[in-house]
């Protein structure tokens, strides 16, 4: 795994900080899924869900076509995962790294 320095599309502010720490203190799936579920719009819930899982599927290799076919994501979000997962500040990779040694 690469080791890059993150890059940061938003300003550290105080508010954005707050949130990241308020999400750091979730301990259970359950309180996760009603964090966000008060957070968030079903939309932008879906949207979330759908890159994330754009990003594993790239992640295991899978071509672009076989995404859009799996999720019906569209060929911009793919293209938007996969510049994020090369270039981005690491946070995809951080996770799925996680979530690979977890399911070990």
């Amino acid at each position: 795994m690469a080791i890059r320095a993150a890059k940061s599309k938003i300003a550290k502010k105080e508010k954005s900080d707050l949130l990241y720490r308020a999400i750091l203190t979730l301990e259970t799936p359950e309180e996760c899924y009603q964090f966000f579920q008060d957070l968030c719009t079903i939309s932008e819930l879906r949207a979330m869900e759908q890159r994330y899982e754009v990003a594993t599927l790239l992640n295991e290799g899978m071509i672009y076509q076989e995404i859009l076919e799996k999720t019906g994501a569209s060929s911009a979000t793919i293209s938007r995962v996969n510049r994020s997962l090369i270039n981005g500040a690491g946070g995809y990779e951080s996770v799925l790294e996680k979530m690979k040694d977890s399911d070990t």
